[in-house]
């Protein structure tokens, strides 16, 4: 995980009680044998703002500062970061309370598995875990997250899975908005983006994802759409989604089923999504729900990657690895690929030919590749 300077700085330590100004003030006082009310007269303020200044009951305003540094010569700025010191760490220590009532939210994240993969770092006292993970969200605090997490969610297609897994979903959104925003992106362009796809579905050819995705991740970028994979944490059965940010989009792959044909078929399913469809969230995971946007988005991944006139000819194509070879080499495409739609289609037993399919392992982010001998 790349750690930002502003991480960095939240992250850092700080004292929770820093005492109040008004104690080093009358400290200051008792070492010159001042009295309040003496005090008060010499800056021409009452008695009780000056006690209510000790007490730090009153803050130490620019003004009463300057006048501080006429009167005692003590320098004004050193009041003013007293005074600045004093009343944050006071907010600390009140916004401490509020995350500490606010620790039963945790147990709706998948924390072990956010550590794990370096999304966030572990803290004993369950206030600071509320706070790094509100952090990691970049919201305020639980109810920021619950609008514009939890309730897009809850309203997405009134799935009881997505419901009951909004934590584990919410932090793989997030972390792939993380992941978009260290990407250099040019505005949407629907029309440059669609060329894009045309060079993108060639990149099925390399069995390599440390090859392929930093290419796939360029040719989209000009045409808008930010391309990231993200691991997924424990409740999170999702293949991939897209969404809106500002002005682009982003296409995010989890690679939860490691096979070529699944890992190319979502990413143009979810292209199709961007090409087809209005600006809103898609998910797409186990529990398919059918509607016309999900078909639609079908159809295009299906028509791209073998198009519909020489889709027509795959019950043609015999059982063999040298027939699914010559035909894929045929049309520009990877036999893994092709492989998965016979099988799909019921032309294949899903037990046969997998050998032609490429199995990615995770290592980093684009993951390596190994031969599919078992799936």
């Amino acid at each position: 995980m790349v750690t930002t300077m502003t991480e960095t700085r939240a992250s850092a330590y700080r004292p929770m009680i820093v005492s109040r100004p008004g104690e080093t003030l009358a400290e200051l006082l008792e070492e010159r044998g001042i009295t309040q009310v003496e005090l008060a007269e010499r800056l021409d303020r009452p008695v009780k703002t000056v006690n209510e200044i000790v007490k730090g009951k009153a803050m130490i305003t620019p003004e009463t500062a300057l006048q501080l540094e006429r009167v005692l010569g003590t320098p004004a700025e050193f009041w003013l970061v007293r005074e600045s010191r004093y009343r944050e760490s006071k907010a600390r220590i009140e916004d401490m309370a509020r995350l500490n009532g606010s620790s039963g939210w945790l147990k709706e994240l998948p924390l072990r598995d956010m550590a794990a993969f370096g999304w966030i770092t572990r803290l004993p006292d369950p206030g600071s875990m509320v706070a790094e993970c509100l952090r990691f969200f970049g919201v305020a605090n639980v109810e920021a997250w619950r609008e514009r997490y939890e309730s897009p969610l809850v309203a997405f297609r009134a799935s009881k899975k997505v419901v009951s897994h909004v934590g584990s979903i919410a932090a793989w959104l997030r972390q792939g908005e993380r992941e978009a925003d260290r990407l250099s992106c040019a505005p949407f362009d629907k029309h440059r983006f669609k060329s894009e796809l045309s060079a993108v579905r060639g990149l099925t050819l390399e069995p390599d994802p440390e090859k392929f995705f930093p290419a796939l991740q360029q040719r989209c970028a000009q045409g808008g759409v930010a391309v990231v994979v993200v691991r997924t944490p424990s409740g999170c059965a999702v293949s991939g989604a897209t969404r809106w940010l500002g002005d682009k989009a982003l296409l995010q792959l989890s690679i939860r089923h490691k096979t070529n044909d699944h890992l190319w078929f979502t990413f143009f399913h979810e292209a199709g999504h961007l090409l087809l469809h209005r600006k809103r969230l898609f998910i797409e995971r186990q529990e398919r729900i059918d509607d016309d946007a999900e078909s639609e988005a079908d159809r295009f991944a299906t028509d791209t990657l073998i198009p519909r006139q020489h889709g027509e000819r795959l019950s043609r194509v015999t059982l063999s690895r040298e027939s699914v070879r010559r035909f894929s080499d045929e049309i520009g495409i990877a036999p893994g690929i092709v492989v998965g739609r016979m099988q799909k289609q019921g032309l294949l037993p899903w037990s046969h030919l997998n050998d032609l399919k490429v199995r990615y392992a995770w290592s980093g982010q684009a993951g390596t590749s190994t031969d599919d001998e078992d799936c």
